[in-house]
């Protein structure tokens, strides 16, 4: 199947072009033409008038949409997430989990394990919890927070892979941890966590080098005190994921910290909760409820933020307003670093011999299509 994108401008890490065409063959992005060539015959052929190429956007961290939650344990509500994440541009994403019980968490994975495939890639879980800090627990529910158990985590990983772990790296066996894991080749990643700099020390010697909603329930910067804010500043090869819509954090501190770390180690998320892409009312994450009101999630007991409603496309948006890099770089943040992450290879360019995953964006950073693997399986008309 060769499909032929006409008349598009493309936007790739350290690539732009304008009016160009892409041609997919299968699921590989085969060639791209600059105005002027000839073009291909094509089984497919699509003229994007104008629109914007870019690299199918990959979100590590996302819970739910459309009132669905990876932890229902619900195979209808993983299809659902799964096609609606296909309007924001994402491609692929991890199904991330909360704290919950083992029995709700085998539920969740075997959900996931049943996914149809019709919608964004899911080729494997992200943990969240619950080896996490009692004290940083946030929207965590506290009741099934438990230490490291890499035990645990090897009989979740035999229902669906795992991908990343996030856990507070102080708590007791920290260090052993992050080695257990990176021997399953899961990525390890610090959240939900009291972590000083020294703590964090002991497991960056071992190999971590993530860090999960940087900034949000962790260790902040401070003068005598670096934390675990500091620590991400500080170490420029350390990939820090962000929930870029504003609430989280700040725009400020959103810029300081592309300024500081450059564009290469940041990572969009959105860390989406049940709400995203419904209207404001009552929720849930975990069994806490939770008021939706005015784009922000939080917890109804005392209004801590509870994940969030962001769109992953909303924050590509918000990033390049925020901090004037151009989409082209902006772009790295949206998919390529987090495929690094991964370490996928072949994936977050239009670049030859890359897979063909590919969002077609406006202006105003709407979707207008998604292609997976070289088919649209997204259409905004």
């Amino acid at each position: 199947m060769r499909t032929l994108i006409r008349d598009c401008n493309i936007a790739s890490p350290g690539f732009e072009v304008k009016h160009g065409s892409i041609l997919f063959k299968d699921n590989i992005i085969y060639s791209i033409l600059t105005p002027g060539e000839s073009l291909p015959d094509a089984d497919l052929t699509i003229n994007a008038n104008g629109l914007t190429a870019i690299p199918g956007m990959i979100d590590i961290h996302c819970h739910g949409r459309n009132n669905c939650d990876f932890t229902d344990g619900d195979v209808e509500g993983v299809n659902t997430i799964g096609i609606n994440k296909l309007k924001e541009g994402v491609t692929m994403m991890l199904p991330t989990t909360l704290t919950q019980s083992e029995e709700a968490l085998s539920a969740a994975f075997d959900s996931i394990a049943h996914y149809n495939g019709k919608g964004v890639k899911m080729p494997g879980v992200h943990l969240e919890g619950p080896f996490i800090n009692p004290s940083e627990v946030g929207a965590q529910n506290p009741s099934f927070v438990r230490m490291p158990d890499i035990n645990l985590v090897q009989k979740l990983n035999d229902i669906y892979p795992i991908h990343k772990v996030s856990f507070a790296p102080e708590l007791p066996g920290g260090d052993s941890f992050v080695t257990d894991l990176l021997a399953m080749g899961i990525v390890p990643s610090a959240a939900h966590s009291a972590a000083k700099y020294a703590e964090f020390k002991r497991c960056y010697a071992k190999g971590l080098r993530n860090l999960t909603h940087f900034c949000n329930q962790m260790t902040p910067l401070h003068h005598r005190e670096i934390g675990l804010v500091g620590a991400g500043l500080l170490h420029t090869n350390v990939f820090a994921e962000m929930i870029c819509d504003t609430l989280h954090s700040s725009p400020n501190m959103i810029k300081l910290a592309f300024k500081v770390k450059g564009v290469d180690h940041m990572i969009l998320i959105t860390d989406a909760m049940r709400a995203a892409g419904m209207p404001d009312g009552e929720y849930d994450l975990g069994g806490l409820p939770v008021m939706v009101s005015g784009g922000a999630a939080r917890l109804r007991e005392n209004a801590a933020l509870a994940g969030s409603v962001l769109r992953m496309n909303v924050a590509l948006k918000n990033v390049v307003e925020i901090t004037g890099l151009p989409l082209s770089e902006a772009v790295r943040a949206g998919a390529l670093n987090a495929a690094h992450s991964l370490g996928y290879k072949n994936i977050g360019r239009i670049e030859t011999g890359f897979t063909a995953d590919v969002a077609l964006i406006d202006d105003n950073f709407i979707v207008h299509n998604t292609f997976v693997d070289g088919e649209m399986r997204y259409s905004l008309d």
